[in-house]
């Protein structure tokens, strides 16, 4: 989830006003920072989530026990927050690192999907997701309208879903598995947007602070990753149940 420092205090209005004298160059070039380290951390996901699938021994060690994929879980989301809360000490270099291997990691905790799942339903899935992220993407970024309390809302909702949905490894509950997967799916596509707006605020403000700018966008990065994993994998849910 999104653990950017708050550092612009002016209101929405305001930011409306500095927008128009930003850089719009300057925009476009971070975000296609963000969207192209997106890209590569889910090349990364896909190759590391195929290889642990079709590796015997490293899918033992991923599933070997519901405590050791907990176990996983948890050092993913460590790096996680540990990128996104120390995004201006962090170097570039070291940011991008954490985000590869956070990509790598979750690719080995959603190999399972290429076990379950036929080639076709992954195919669709993924297109689906990527065309419910790409509108919501482009909303957040040309919505005049202030995301903030909803996104706000969203993200600590999605935050109890996921730790829910953790839980229910042990309760096994096919009901709650349901609930869990649609609120997921409804929460993260708020989220994109949300996020998106919050990112297009950040490269208006870091504009002319290339350096800050490019350890964001890393970081943003990541946040847009997140949204677009958890779409995915409840779309791919969604869709894996109807074709049953």
């Amino acid at each position: 989830m999104s653990q950017f420092p708050n550092q612009y205090s002016g209101t929405r209005s305001d930011m409306l006003g500095y927008e128009s004298r930003a850089d719009s160059i300057t925009v476009g070039q971070f975000f296609n920072t963000v969207y192209a380290w997106m890209c590569v951390g889910l090349a990364v996901t896909a190759v590391v989530g195929w290889y642990v699938a079709h590796n015997m021994a490293a899918l033992h060690l991923v599933y070997a026990s519901r405590g050791a994929y907990l176990l996983i879980a948890l050092v993913a989301f460590g790096i996680a927050w540990y990128v996104q809360s120390q995004v201006q000490r962090l170097s570039v270099g070291v940011a991008t690192a954490l985000f590869l291997l956070y990509a790598a990691v979750i690719g080995a905790l959603i190999s399972g999907i290429y076990i379950i799942y036929p080639a076709k339903t992954l195919a669709a899935a993924f297109i689906i997701t990527g065309g419910t992220f790409g509108v919501m993407s482009v909303y957040g970024f040309l919505t005049k309208r202030d995301l903030t309390t909803m996104g706000s809302i969203f993200v600590s909702l999605a935050f109890g879903f996921i730790v829910a949905s953790l839980v229910n490894m042990w309760v096994a509950s096919s009901a709650l598995d349901w609930i869990i997967t649609y609120a997921i799916l409804i929460l993260f596509i708020g989220i994109t947007a949300y996020e998106t707006q919050r990112l297009r605020q950040m490269a208006i403000e870091l504009h002319g602070n290339p350096a800050l700018a490019q350890r964001y966008a890393v970081v943003g990065s990541l946040v847009l990753y997140i949204s677009f994993i958890n779409l995915f994998l409840s779309i791919l849910r969604i869709l894996g149940n109807s074709r049953r």
